[in-house]
């Protein structure tokens, strides 16, 4: 139910978007919780959002002072290496969060560059730290208009006007520079002939 985690010492299917492998070392973090949707709650899809701001603030409580910055839609990074990820599943009126955090170590990937805080935070005391920040975040999703939750997101994110990449599909890549978030937390990507395309899926390459 709602407020309710489980987090896992250990993981050995770990899953990441669109049906990637995420690979699992000890001391990292793999922690999961649930939302419950009400009828007046905002657009679902900013949960995304809250999810980030959550994650980024308690690792600035565990572990102050980290060039740490938010991707567009769901990734953390730290000195533009991937440090965490996060996964949202919606079934019903249920949507299921998932956390990965590279707390100890960091994958060698064959894609990409990954980041960890080298063991410098416990899972078992990040887990009450990410917990306490997802549900005061998520109570002011409630009670915020969804612009402001999409404001507060681009303040630790990427800047506006930064170059990059949408791969929205197998064969739909698009670039141009980050224009901002729509209301609703979508990306506004500002092709190089000045078209503005809003984009609601999609991996981001900087």
């Amino acid at each position: 139910m709602e407020g309710d985690w489980l987090v896992a010492l250990e993981q050995v299917s770990g899953r990441g978007r669109q049906g990637r492998n995420w690979s699992s070392s000890p001391g990292n973090f793999y922690g999961s919780t649930l939302v419950q949707l009400r009828a007046d709650d905002p657009p679902a899809h900013i949960v995304s959002l809250v999810a980030g701001l959550a994650l980024i603030e308690a690792i600035d409580t565990a572990v102050p002072n980290q060039p740490l910055m938010l991707k567009w839609p769901n990734d953390l990074m730290l000195l533009g290496r991937k440090m965490a990820g996060i996964l949202l599943e919606r079934s019903g009126e249920r949507v299921a969060i998932g956390f990965g955090v590279n707390l100890a170590s960091a994958p060698d990937l064959p894609d990409r560059q990954a980041a960890s805080l080298t063991g410098e935070v416990a899972p078992q005391a990040f887990a009450p730290l990410l917990a306490g920040s997802f549900a005061r975040l998520l109570e002011l999703w409630r009670q915020s208009q969804p612009a402001h939750i999409a404001q507060a997101w681009l303040t630790r994110a990427h800047p506006v006007g930064t170059p990059l990449a949408v791969h929205a599909g197998s064969d739909d890549v698009r670039s141009g520079r980050f224009d901002g978030l729509e209301p609703d937390g979508a990306l506004r990507l500002r092709r190089d002939d000045g078209a503005l395309d809003i984009v609601r899926a999609g991996d981001v390459v900087l």
